[in-house]
């Protein structure tokens, strides 16, 4: 391992200059510890300090040396560095190499990426789980605004002794009281009511963070899952569950989980009727359902609007040239 040399005055040895790094005669590449390397450090530069010197061609000269201690000891103290020195003194030949290793030193950023990745993701958990529950109080605004779910949350309060009949409560005022009838409504259909897919309530394993950490899990889980299937239904023909013909008919759909939850339960229903986890009806099915859509698009007053628009050309074309 390279080493500061306290023992020499004219100039010790390893630092880069120029376009790479040169070595000085008085080199020195005795096995030396951090101890002994920031000794000689200070012994140096106490004597090659422009401070020292009084003359104005020796305090340049000081000043140089001084430079050259400093770049050395920078070097030394750095793990990287030291070995990327000890290679080039092992292999003086490979020029081009100790111009990569040496400006990858100097220009490579200092940040360690396994930290800059960390940062990252735990940004992206964060934003996550606070947009997730943004979502879910928008929902959760939602239905206490709309008619038909604040009649039946208010209903439950109610019957549930929640909510007097008689508005009037000693020591509170009308705003106090509605606002507590707010927050009673509120909670009950948050209680009761079941928000599903994107805006349903978040959970801590849907977090990046959380999901990084449980992906070898969830791995094995698909793995026994595949497995069982091919056992099960390829290899001794058993019938589709429930569960199973929602996934083939979710498959078909090509919906994610949290969107085919977001279904109603009558249309589930009706998927499971029409027996659409076999291919040719979910086909057929489809057909139907693009049918139907352009039909309705077709009876569109804006989409009739639509059309005639395009056929007149559309939106007008910008020339630059003459007309």
């Amino acid at each position: 391992m390279g080493g500061l040399d306290s023992s020499v005055g004219s100039g010790f040895a390893p630092w880069p200059r120029g376009r790479g790094f040169e070595t000085q005669p008085s080199t020195v590449r005795a096995p030396t510890g951090w101890g002994e390397i920031t000794k000689a450090y200070r012994k140096l530069a106490k004597k090659w300090h422009p401070d020292m010197h009084k003359k104005a061609k020796a305090k340049e000269e000081a000043n140089q040396m001084f430079l050259k201690i400093a770049n050395a000891y920078e070097i030394l103290r750095d793990e990287q560095q030291r070995s990327d020195y000890d290679y080039m003194l092992d292999n003086p030949d490979e020029y081009y190499a100790h111009y990569y290793r040496y400006y990858r030193t100097r220009v490579a950023p200092k940040v360690d990426v396994r930290l800059v990745i960390a940062v990252t993701i735990t940004v992206i958990s964060v934003v996550q789980y606070y947009g997730a529950w943004s979502n879910y109080n928008s929902a959760l605004d939602y239905l206490c605004k709309d008619q038909k779910y604040r009649i039946r949350a208010t209903e439950i309060a109610k019957s549930e002794g929640l909510i007097s009949a008689n508005r009037k409560r000693k020591g509170k005022s009308k705003e106090e009281v509605r606002e507590e009838e707010e927050a009673t409504i509120r909670k009950i259909i948050e209680e009761k009511m079941d928000i599903r897919g994107g805006y349903s309530k978040p959970k801590a394993t849907d977090v990046l963070w959380v999901q990084l950490v449980l992906l070898p899990y969830h791995i094995v889980l698909y793995i026994a899952w595949w497995a069982r299937w091919i056992w099960r239904f390829n290899i001794k023909r058993e019938e589709y569950g429930e569960e199973e013909k929602l996934y083939l008919i979710r498959k078909f759909m090509r919906l994610s989980q949290a969107q085919f939850d977001a279904q109603e339960d009558h249309e589930i229903e009706e998927f499971l009727e029409q027996e659409l986890w076999i291919k040719e009806n979910f086909t057929e099915w489809k057909q139907q359902k693009d049918e139907e859509m352009k039909s309705k698009l077709a009876e569109s007053a804006r989409y009739k609007m639509y059309r005639r628009y395009m056929k007149k050309g559309g939106a007008g074309q910008i020339s630059f040239g003459p007309d």
